[in-house]
């Protein structure tokens, strides 16, 4: 994957060539797939006809785990990466991963290969129960849009279309289908594309002017303003407006972390333990909260009641979900009360606002400054007692995760680092230091098992070349979905360091389990029956040396844990190469 000049300039001969010079035409850099025949004619035109180069071949043993590596890959470098899959049976496999971007508003632009439709020109048997009537059938309900142009002429526009699509605001995945004679046929005459320049995203959406002068009369006008953010910092230049905002007018700030949306070092931080501000808010600004009904209550687990925290407050929302709704999953969430809905792109929204808070503050910044100085102490003094937890569990007999995350942290703190996947239960964002734009990639990565290891793998991808150190906090249960990726990041040489979360257990239902037997007075014991991986307990640092990456342990001694990931660490950074360091710790 070193870098290269442009390959000469040839004339397309196939349908295929044409695919990839659209690629090449929207800079595309990468297309990851598991290799399939219907679309063995893209793939001949990306190796032969575009020379392996933008985009280059990621090799991929799962289509769940290509288009979660195009999935990590668009959420570190701002841009898409193409993920390619198989007819109907790699749709299946990938719909997982697709739904995940889905959930994760994240512009994963998926390619797939059906037919021939012209059932003359079928194989017996394999080629029928490959082709669906309408593919895109299949992931319709969570993909932006979807497409299968008929002919030749209608490639170009249907893919600059589902380019533009994925892009723009709200943005989410998309899914392309050729056919394969489309594909393969040899072209009749000479074929140019169109200025892809002249069809780029619209402009960002700014709020109704009355809207935002109400949202910011109430903010000025508040006694214990809160701001609650969430899918807010997609863009880099968004955390700079939110820090200018709330510094502005004192207001503390809770991270949701599906993006990085403010430093967690920052005094107005308060994402941890924040329900006493939640239930003193008398304003509540929320960016683009997924859930915002959730964010402003608390459920019993156990009976899934759900009951407010918050008082009377008045809520501001700025965000662009009830564009992108779909019925056939409710991730649209409970329908919140607002008080001044804005529909805007919260980047440019947010500078914005804070103008105008400018110019209606006037006297008032007293009280602002007395109030910045209570939720400094609050923050110092909570992240000071974290510090302390944490180190203190150095002495144990078995690993914490807080001393984990730790050690972690310890090491890897002289490198310019971004943490693409997992966060330790929440005890990396209570210890280091976020302190720029997508230092952490967000917290769930969508909704279900198998995301983090592509997602990392391709986040590390975007970043290779630049220097800065990509750390993966892995889960084990979420591993365990999709282990083969670390074959892909061993073959294409790319620097990414994993630190194995192995509790031993898929905890989460572990929990699940604990609470329902004490609520209905069984043995707690039997939690463990279905959810601890154990006899046979699994060798994580042998998995990853079958799959040819360096790896250490099973480590279960605190004091081995660092000196551990310091050697993977030099792997990574001398030789770049992913290194593996298993981690035998507790569940919380």
């Amino acid at each position: 994957m070193a870098k290269r000049a442009p390959i000469e300039k040839k004339r397309p001969e196939y349908g295929s060539d044409v695919i990839v010079d659209l690629m090449k035409a929207h800079e595309i850099e990468y297309a990851a797939f598991n290799p399939g025949a219907t679309f063995r004619g893209i793939h001949d035109s990306i190796v032969n006809y575009g020379g392996n180069y933008m985009p280059e071949v990621i090799f991929c043993f799962h289509e769940e785990i290509s288009v979660a590596v195009a999935h990590g890959y668009a959420k570190a470098k701002g841009k898409p990466m193409m993920s390619i899959v198989h007819n109907i049976v790699g749709l299946q496999h990938a719909s997982m991963a697709i739904f995940n971007a889905w959930c994760d508003r994240v512009p994963v632009i998926v390619l797939g290969g059906t037919g021939p439709m012209d059932t003359t020109r079928r194989r017996p048997r394999i080629d029928w129960i490959h082709t669906a009537l309408v593919q895109g059938n299949q992931v319709r309900d969570y993909v932006k849009w979807d497409d299968q142009p008929y002919t030749l002429a209608s490639v170009p526009e249907s893919f600059i279309r589902g380019y533009r699509i994925a892009t723009t605001e709200p943005m989410a995945p998309v899914y392309i289908n050729y056919d394969a004679d489309l594909q393969e046929d040899a072209l009749t005459g000479a074929f140019e594309l169109p200025d892809v320049t002249r069809y780029e995203p619209p402009a960002p959406m700014q709020g109704n002017p009355e809207a935002m002068k109400r949202a910011a009369k109430l903010l000025v006008d508040a006694k214990a303003p809160l701001i609650i953010a969430d899918m807010y910092g997609r863009k880099p230049e968004a955390m700079k407006s939110l820090v200018e905002l709330a510094e502005l007018l004192a207001i503390p700030v809770v991270d949701k972390g599906n993006r990085m949306n403010f430093p967690n070092n920052h005094p107005l931080d308060v994402t941890d333990g924040a329900r006493e501000l939640l239930e003193k808010a008398d304003v509540i600004l929320a960016l683009d909260v997924i859930d915002l009904y959730g964010s402003l209550t608390r459920v019993n687990r156990t009976t899934r009641v759900s009951e407010y925290v918050t008082g009377n407050a008045k809520i501001i929302h700025i965000t662009l979900a009830d564009m992108l709704v779909r019925s056939w999953c409710s991730d649209y969430q409970v329908l919140q009360a607002i008080d001044v809905p804005i529909a805007a792109d919260s980047s440019v929204a947010v500078p914005e606002l804070t103008r105008l808070c400018r110019e209606l503050l006037g006297s008032k910044k007293g009280g602002v400054d007395a109030r910045m100085g209570e939720i400094k102490k609050r923050h110092d003094d909570l992240r000071s007692k974290w510090q302390a937890e944490a180190r203190g569990k150095a002495d144990s007999q078995v690993v914490s995760t807080a001393f984990l995350a730790y050690e972690i942290g310890e090491a890897i703190k002289k490198h310019d680092w971004v943490l693409v996947n997992g966060s330790a239960n929440g005890w990396a964002r209570k210890l280091w230091n976020f302190t720029k734009p997508r230092q952490h990639l967000g917290t769930s990565g969508g909704a279900g098992l198998g995301y983090g290891m592509g997602a990392a793998i391709g986040a590390a991808l975007a970043l290779k070349d630049s220097g800065t150190l990509a750390v993966d906090i892995q889960a084990d249960g979420d591993f365990l979905m999709t282990s083969s990726a670390l074959w892909t990041a061993a073959k294409h040489r790319i620097p990414l360091l994993i630190v194995m979360h192995n509790n031993q257990s898929f905890y989460n239902s572990e929990e699940h389990g604990i609470q329902i037997a004490k609520f209905r007075k069984r043995p707690v014991e039997n939690a463990g029956i279905g959810t601890h991986v154990d006899d046979p307990a699994v060798d994580y640092s042998n998995v990853a040396r079958g799959f040819g990456v360096h790896a250490e342990g099973p480590i279960s001694k605190p004091s081995e844990v660092r000196p551990a990931i310091e050697r993977a660490l030099k792997i990574v950074q001398e030789k770049k190469l992913p290194a593996l360091v298993d981690v035998i710790s507790e569940p919380r």
